[in-house]
């Protein structure tokens, strides 16, 4: 069957034009990949914290229990200070097998299979990138600082970090192949961590003193706000905040314990909050108090008075229920 031409001019449909601009968009700051995430506004009190905070420091660490918007603010943060540029920013995630030589300079195969060859890695790619355009700001923001071993996978620029020393030339491990080293003044490095992972007892001492570190805490203005958002009205609404607000509370004695809003940003009903617990809260609480049974009963109870009188979970379910994760209890 033959192939009828047209000289009719082609149509070029971009994001815009598809209505996917928003989400395009979004997922390249990493922040999140919602549409109707917005950027960051140039006013926004926590940019301007860590604005002030690299006057000083050579980076800047958000600490907090999960869910507590470290990653967002990182990406979100980041993102600004490279002027929305995708060009002047690197994202990364540590782990316990991530090294210096996927950080600063590896031994790689050559294209023609006959030997191998040293490859620069984003940390050096961004810091000869930074040096070479000295009126921008490049970023590298770092997810999971502490899962990796961060003194051994920054190696030789570990002092150079600092901010009085930012500039100064030195030379790595193989300096005689890729040549004098420099940490510039725009070069910005953000990361997150969780204070309560296994491997931050091992971060160096000296790595962290080198970076400000901002505290990022479970957040029940911003839990009513997510909660508004998904049309989620009282009485339920005011008491899944009573409820954050205790446990919370309680997890001052018990860090473990803590319950970061974002783990509510799906919640829309009673029904997509049975499913929080059943499939995340649940097993949260049962870690942090595998020791205490009678805290984790009580935890128990106070999360099914959020759906009591509301058409949610009536008496003999939440008896079957309690029964049910008793068991589970046993088991493990």
């Amino acid at each position: 069957m033959a192939i009828e031409r047209t000289s009719q001019p082609v149509r070029q449909l971009t994001a815009d034009a598809l209505g996917l601009a928003k989400a395009v968009r979004a997922m390249r700051d990493h922040g999140s990949n919602q549409a109707d995430d917005p950027p960051l506004s140039d006013d926004d009190p926590r940019l301007n914290e860590v604005r002030e905070l690299l006057k000083s420091y050579g980076g800047v660490i958000f600490t907090g229990p999960p869910g507590t918007s470290k990653s967002w603010y990182a990406a979100k943060i980041g993102t600004a200070l490279a002027g929305h540029d995708e060009k002047r920013i690197v994202f990364l995630q540590f782990h316990p097998s991530y090294q210096y030589e996927d950080f600063m300079v590896g031994i790689v195969p050559n294209a023609e299979g006959t030997g191998f060859e040293l490859v620069e890695r984003p940390f050096l790619r961004m810091c000869r990138a930074a040096e070479g355009d000295p009126d921008h700001s490049y970023v590298i923001v770092i997810d999971e600082l502490s899962r990796a071993d961060p003194g051994r996978v920054f190696g030789e620029a570990l002092t150079y970090l600092e901010r009085s020393k930012r500039g100064l030339p030195f030379h790595l491990a193989m300096g005689e192949h890729v040549g004098e080293v420099r940490v510039p003044d725009n070069l910005v490095i953000l990361a997150t961590m969780n204070p309560l992972d296994r491997g931050v007892d091992e971060v160096d001492a000296a790595f962290e003193r080198r970076f400000a570190k901002i505290a990022m805490e479970p957040d029940v203005g911003i839990l009513a706000s997510l909660l508004d958002r998904n049309g989620v009205t009282d009485p339920l609404r005011r008491r899944i905040l009573a409820f954050f607000s205790k446990v919370n509370a309680r997890a001052r004695a018990n860090p473990l314990a803590a319950v970061g809003h974002t783990f509510f940003s799906d919640v829309y009903d009673a029904t997509s909050l049975k499913r929080l617990w059943e499939h995340q809260l649940r097993f949260l609480f049962e870690k942090a108090y595998r020791l205490n049974p009678d805290g984790l009963e009580e935890v128990r109870r106070d999360w099914e008075r959020i759906f009591a009188d509301s058409g949610g979970l009536s008496e003999a379910e939440a008896k079957e229920r309690r029964g049910a994760a008793s068991g589970d209890g046993a088991e493990s």
